[in-house]
């Protein structure tokens, strides 16, 4: 007998995220939107992640352990192949969800009968190691909305950063994800970035002007981990776009993309260094 399926699929891939990883189990649990399955892969982990989640009776979870380390590539790509869920969102070990999140992506591609809309986001709180908020990254000038998908990967190449954001703030169609194909963790900096962009060659994007998700950055952070070559993967990813994806860029685009990607490299560093413990 078939397992039903679930409206949505969220896929926490996880490797040595003990500490932060049953608030994150907590922050899907408490959302407002029940009709979904949890699947958390754990990527061969040398620490307690196993009794973290053998802690939680709750039927929707689904706990698998990899044989052997995948890596971030590898993992995202597993959990992609796990989900069985209409809907499809992978939020990583030490992130949050706001209770509401689930809702209101879905209700945003339910309501989307002629699939027009590739993939939904919004607004992200930045916290640190013990949950506070230190700052918000959210779409510039944004308002609730469309945003056209040409637009929004210039924007994203001018801005020299994701200005969509990180997986956990992001929810798209499984189907469309079966159409695209798996992550490449090439330019591991911007493996999610690169993700979307080839999603949004099926569709818009959706904006949601408050937040729906926290990223938390600590020392154990990957992103943190990769962040001194940052600008050089940015500027490796611009290329990426302009020969594999066939995206048409201004000179203007690539230039500013370029320069914008090493200040932006320079201020996270600043933020690591004097935010991130």
């Amino acid at each position: 007998m078939q397992p039903m399926t679930p409206l949505i699929s969220v896929c926490i891939p996880t490797y040595h995220g003990a500490a932060h990883l049953s608030a994150t189990i907590d922050s899907v649990l408490k959302q407002t939107l029940s009709d979904f399955e949890l699947v958390i892969i754990d990527d061969n982990s040398p620490d307690d992640t196993a009794k973290v989640v053998a802690a939680y009776s709750d039927s929707r979870i689904r706990y698998l352990r990899n044989p052997v380390n995948l890596g971030p590539e590898g993992n995202w790509n597993r959990c992609l192949a796990e989900a069985r869920g209409t809907y499809f969102k992978l939020l990583p070990q030490d992130d949050l969800l706001y209770p509401q999140s689930l809702e209101r992506q879905a209700a945003i591609l339910d309501s989307d009968f002629c699939n027009r809309i590739a993939l939904v986001f919004g607004v992200r709180n930045i916290i640190n190691h013990a949950g506070h908020v230190i700052t918000r990254r959210s779409y510039p000038n944004g308002c609730n909305g469309t945003l056209a998908a040409h637009e929004l990967i210039r924007r994203c190449i001018r801005y020299g950063t994701n200005l969509i954001g990180e997986p956990g703030g992001v929810l798209f169609r499984k189907s469309t994800a079966e159409i695209v194909g798996k992550f490449d963790g090439s330019i591991p900096y911007v493996i999610d970035l690169d993700y979307w962009i080839r999603l949004l060659s099926y569709g818009d994007g959706y904006y949601l002007n408050d937040p729906v998700s926290a990223f938390r950055v600590s020392s154990s952070s990957w992103s943190v981990e990769i962040g001194s070559r940052q600008s050089k993967q940015f500027i490796s990813f611009i290329e990426k776009c302009r020969r594999q994806f066939g995206i048409r860029l201004k000179l203007t685009d690539i230039v500013l993309g370029m320069i914008v990607a090493r200040i932006n490299n320079l201020l996270r560093l600043i933020f690591y260094r004097f935010f991130v413990k």
